[in-house]
């Protein structure tokens, strides 16, 4: 167990978390990614992240936490070496609440959990990166210690989409 509390536990993920894992993908990016990725776009990157996905996924060793409260799979995070040049060592790829869980502390939870995997990899200084239109996401990052250090553009599904690079040292 990485951290716990009476009703909040963050663990590494189990192939036998694949299917909750699923359902977490599919309802955090519909409800974050709607208005901002192309619907059918949407549905086909929610598609291609299904049950077997997250099998094989999990089966390879990739880096992923996830938050049960109360029992229930609730989030996941994952985390590893970054994919960008520069200062920062370790990188969040994603962090993602089921939409009743957001909101009420608990991404703070997983957030300083991964912070605390990456500390113990030795990997030092920490980047996100988030869609600017995803508001929630760049608030969330700002308010935790994380400072934009450069942008960039993704085309998905036929739009130009800005994302921005947040650091931690």
């Amino acid at each position: 167990m990485l951290r716990s509390t009476a009703q909040v536990a963050i663990r590494k993920a189990r192939v036998s978390d694949a299917k909750a894992l699923a359902n977490v993908f599919a309802e955090s990016w519909r409800l974050t990614y709607r208005g901002i990725i192309p619907h059918l776009h949407l549905e086909s990157m929610i598609q291609r992240r299904g049950l077997e996905w997250w099998q094989d996924s999990l089966r390879t060793g990739d880096s992923v936490l996830v938050m049960e409260v109360c029992g229930k799979l609730a989030g996941y995070a994952t985390l590893g070496v970054s994919r960008t040049r520069g200062a920062q060592q370790g990188e969040i790829y994603e962090l993602y609440l089921l939409p009743d869980y957001q909101g009420l502390g608990f991404g703070e939870h997983l957030f300083e959990a991964c912070r605390h995997q990456l500390d113990l990899r030795k990997l030092k200084g920490l980047i996100v990166w988030a869609l600017f239109d995803n508001t929630p996401a760049i608030d969330f990052y700002w308010r935790r210690g994380g400072r934009p250090i450069g942008h960039s553009f993704d085309k998905i599904g036929g739009a130009n989409l800005e994302k921005i690079a947040f650091v931690w040292q």
